[in-house]
Protein backbone atom coordinates (compact mmCIF):
# COMPACT_ATOMS: atom_id res chain seq x y z
CA UNK A 1 0.00 0.00 0.00
CA UNK A 2 1.13 3.53 -0.77
CA UNK A 3 0.08 6.47 1.41
CA UNK A 4 -0.13 9.86 -0.27
CA UNK A 5 0.25 13.00 1.84
CA UNK A 6 -2.13 15.79 0.84
CA UNK A 7 -2.00 19.38 2.09
CA UNK A 8 -5.26 21.23 1.50
CA UNK A 9 -5.27 25.00 1.38
CA UNK A 10 -8.99 25.88 1.56
CA UNK A 11 -11.95 24.87 3.70
CA UNK A 12 -13.61 23.17 0.71
CA UNK A 13 -11.62 22.19 -2.38
CA UNK A 14 -10.99 19.42 -4.87
CA UNK A 15 -7.32 18.52 -5.35
CA UNK A 16 -6.27 16.60 -8.46
CA UNK A 17 -4.24 13.59 -7.30
CA UNK A 18 -4.35 11.67 -10.59
CA UNK A 19 -0.60 11.80 -11.21
CA UNK A 20 0.23 10.55 -7.71
CA UNK A 21 -2.36 7.75 -7.85
CA UNK A 22 -1.17 6.55 -11.27
CA UNK A 23 2.45 6.60 -10.07
CA UNK A 24 1.48 4.53 -7.01
CA UNK A 25 -0.22 2.00 -9.30
CA UNK A 26 2.85 1.76 -11.56
CA UNK A 27 5.15 1.23 -8.53
CA UNK A 28 3.30 -1.97 -7.67
CA UNK A 29 4.10 -3.57 -11.06
CA UNK A 30 0.70 -5.26 -11.36
CA UNK A 31 -0.39 -6.08 -14.91
CA UNK A 32 -4.09 -6.65 -14.23
CA UNK A 33 -6.12 -5.84 -11.14
CA UNK A 34 -7.73 -3.11 -9.11
CA UNK A 35 -6.56 -0.06 -7.21
CA UNK A 36 -8.59 1.17 -4.28
CA UNK A 37 -8.09 4.86 -3.52
CA UNK A 38 -9.31 5.55 0.02
CA UNK A 39 -9.16 8.41 2.49
CA UNK A 40 -9.39 7.60 6.22
CA UNK A 41 -10.97 10.95 7.13
CA UNK A 42 -14.64 11.51 8.00
CA UNK A 43 -14.64 15.04 6.59
CA UNK A 44 -12.98 14.29 3.26
CA UNK A 45 -13.69 12.13 0.21
CA UNK A 46 -12.35 10.78 -3.07
CA UNK A 47 -14.08 11.19 -6.42
CA UNK A 48 -13.46 10.79 -10.15
CA UNK A 49 -14.47 13.59 -12.47
CA UNK A 50 -13.22 15.78 -15.30
CA UNK A 51 -9.73 17.19 -14.82
CA UNK A 52 -9.33 19.03 -18.14
CA UNK A 53 -11.23 22.20 -17.20
CA UNK A 54 -10.62 23.66 -13.70
CA UNK A 55 -14.07 25.26 -13.84
CA UNK A 56 -15.56 21.80 -13.25
CA UNK A 57 -14.00 21.68 -9.76
CA UNK A 58 -15.13 25.23 -9.09
CA UNK A 59 -18.68 24.35 -10.14
CA UNK A 60 -18.68 21.19 -8.02
CA UNK A 61 -17.52 23.09 -4.93
CA UNK A 62 -20.12 25.80 -5.54
CA UNK A 63 -22.89 23.22 -6.01
CA UNK A 64 -22.01 21.11 -2.96
CA UNK A 65 -21.75 24.23 -0.77
CA UNK A 66 -25.20 25.27 -1.99
CA UNK A 67 -26.66 21.81 -1.34
CA UNK A 68 -25.00 21.43 2.07
CA UNK A 69 -24.45 24.87 3.60
CA UNK A 70 -21.72 25.34 6.20
CA UNK A 71 -24.19 26.77 8.72
CA UNK A 72 -27.58 25.18 9.32
CA UNK A 73 -29.39 23.63 12.25
CA UNK A 74 -26.63 21.05 12.79
CA UNK A 75 -26.20 19.64 16.29
CA UNK A 76 -22.64 18.26 16.06
CA UNK A 77 -20.61 20.32 18.54
CA UNK A 78 -17.39 20.51 16.50
CA UNK A 79 -19.08 22.81 13.98
CA UNK A 80 -18.10 20.73 10.94
CA UNK A 81 -21.32 18.78 10.32
CA UNK A 82 -21.52 20.04 6.75
CA UNK A 83 -18.13 18.44 6.09
CA UNK A 84 -19.36 15.08 7.42
CA UNK A 85 -22.46 15.22 5.22
CA UNK A 86 -20.41 16.14 2.12
CA UNK A 87 -17.96 13.31 2.82
CA UNK A 88 -20.79 10.78 3.00
CA UNK A 89 -22.39 12.09 -0.18
CA UNK A 90 -19.15 11.79 -2.17
CA UNK A 91 -17.75 8.67 -0.48
CA UNK A 92 -14.41 7.76 1.05
CA UNK A 93 -13.10 5.68 -1.87
CA UNK A 94 -12.97 4.95 -5.58
CA UNK A 95 -11.89 1.76 -7.32
CA UNK A 96 -9.83 1.88 -10.51
CA UNK A 97 -9.32 -0.93 -12.99
CA UNK A 98 -5.69 -1.74 -13.78
CA UNK A 99 -4.93 -3.07 -17.24
CA UNK A 100 -1.47 -3.48 -18.77
CA UNK A 101 0.00 -2.02 -15.59
CA UNK A 102 -1.89 1.28 -15.86
CA UNK A 103 -4.91 2.73 -14.05
CA UNK A 104 -7.73 2.94 -16.57
CA UNK A 105 -9.27 6.39 -16.65
CA UNK A 106 -11.28 8.05 -19.40
CA UNK A 107 -9.72 10.76 -21.55
CA UNK A 108 -11.06 13.57 -19.38
CA UNK A 109 -11.16 11.75 -16.03
CA UNK A 110 -9.02 12.48 -13.02
CA UNK A 111 -8.93 11.35 -9.40
CA UNK A 112 -9.64 14.05 -6.84
CA UNK A 113 -9.16 14.35 -3.11
CA UNK A 114 -12.15 16.28 -1.76
CA UNK A 115 -11.42 18.49 1.24
CA UNK A 116 -14.48 19.58 3.21
CA UNK A 117 -12.92 20.69 6.52
CA UNK A 118 -9.64 22.30 5.63
CA UNK A 119 -7.08 23.48 5.40
CA UNK A 120 -5.18 20.58 6.90
CA UNK A 121 -2.76 17.72 6.30
CA UNK A 122 -4.52 14.59 4.95
CA UNK A 123 -3.77 11.07 3.75
CA UNK A 124 -4.94 8.99 0.83
CA UNK A 125 -4.25 5.24 0.72
CA UNK A 126 -3.72 3.50 -2.62
CA UNK A 127 -4.04 -0.28 -2.32
CA UNK A 128 -3.30 -2.30 -5.46
CA UNK A 129 -4.73 -5.81 -5.80
CA UNK A 130 -3.86 -7.99 -8.75
CA UNK A 131 -1.41 -10.14 -10.61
Amino acid sequence: MKILQIQSRKQVELIDITREVCAAVREQVVAEGLAVVFTPHTTAAVTINENADPDVCHDMVTAINRLVPMQDSYRHMEGNSAAHVKSSLFGASETLIISNGEAQLGTWQGVFFCEFDGPRQRRVHVQVIGR
